[in-house]
């Protein structure tokens, strides 16, 4: 039996696969207000149609001045819910579970505002962030943007800690002062306040960088600690990525090459995670499963080139392929 075939439950969401479309920016929004267009029901909803387990949004702002760019995906008012409510019924209505991932992108947002950090150090070629003294505000953006989600029909909520945005911001040493648990101190905090405010049914899972790839940065032990903490917390899955925060790591790039780091805070943390990071191949995801690295697989450009990837896979791995009916004579 295939494990990345396998459902894979989550409080009261059952995802039918352990295949998950990782949150990719498309810079789709042409307006600048944060409501997702054709585009995004098209790039969202073929992937539900190729059969994606879990369809995770991009990187969706929770402020408006949390946007990475002009031209992202925006969750802070009712026109961006009505709007995201018809992509969120198409993804439900082809078998597949909706998930969006709730984002502030701190110092590294690009636009014609004045970007906040934790530190007042730009990101290279960024603007100088403004320093945050009370992240109270922040907490707060969070929690409407969950809550706002589940109106617009998502089941699963991703909170973005990663890729050298805010919350990373926060825990890193590379732009924080202060002991390791004074700086997770606000992911944490953003995390337990959505979960209350969400409630016990609805599966919140985490992006973190697992390391940041410079030395005196973040580390594989430190993402256990963060890990163990966000579980706490009432993270339901650990999503390990890496990297983002400095512009000098040199990152060893290859096939699976961020695996390791979710299997050590699957193993060290107690925690299900998510494996991401240039998994192309039905039988490597398989493997990574199989081997206990990680709970859930994600999948970036290889669901870019081919968004009916887990129909291919099922093939490969010898699976029932479930394909929509209008497309049975493919498959």
């Amino acid at each position: 039996m295939s494990l990345l075939f396998s459902p894979l439950t989550l409080r009261s969401v059952t995802l039918p696969n352990r295949i998950a479309v990782s949150p990719m920016c498309q810079y789709s929004v042409a307006k600048e207000d944060g409501v997702p267009t054709d585009w995004h029901l098209v790039h969202l909803g073929s992937r539900a149609v190729g059969g994606a387990g879990l369809v995770i949004a991009e990187a969706t702002a929770v402020v408006p001045e949390g946007r990475i760019s002009p031209q992202d995906t925006g969750i802070w008012n009712d026109e961006q819910v009505e709007a995201w409510q018809r992509i969120t019924s198409f993804i439900k209505e082809h078998g597949s579970v909706p998930g969006i991932q709730l984002a502030h992108a701190g110092r590294k947002a690009i636009g014609d505002w004045v970007p906040v950090a934790p530190t007042t150090e730009p990101f290279p070629g960024g603007n100088q962030p403004e320093k945050i003294t009370n992240h109270t505000g922040i907490v707060k953006a969070f929690v409407e943007g969950a809550i706002r989600a589940l109106a617009a029909g998502f089941e699963v909520l991703e909170i973005h800690a990663a890729h050298g945005y805010l919350l990373h911001e926060y825990y890193s040493p590379l732009t924080n002062e202060g002991s390791l648990e004074e700086r997770i101190a606000v992911p944490v905090e953003v995390t337990a306040a959505v979960r209350a405010a969400v409630g016990p049914e609805v599966p919140v899972i985490v992006r973190i960088s697992g390391t940041d790839w410079v030395e005196g940065g973040w580390t594989a032990d430190d993402s256990v600690v963060l890990a163990t903490a966000l579980k706490a917390a009432g993270a339901d899955l650990i999503d390990v990525s890496s990297g983002g925060n400095t512009a000098q790591a040199e990152i060893p790039i290859g096939p699976g090459y961020q695996v390791p780091l979710a299997e050590a805070v699957r193993r060290k943390a107690d925690v299900p995670t998510g494996a991401v990071g240039l998994i192309t191949e039905a039988k490597q995801a398989e493997q990574v499963l199989d081997d206990g690295a990680a709970d859930l697989v994600l999948l970036a450009r290889e669901l870019l080139r081919d968004p009916y990837w887990p129909l291919h896979a099922a093939q490969q791995l010898g699976v029932e392929v479930r394909a929509p009916r209008q497309y049975a004579r493919a498959f």
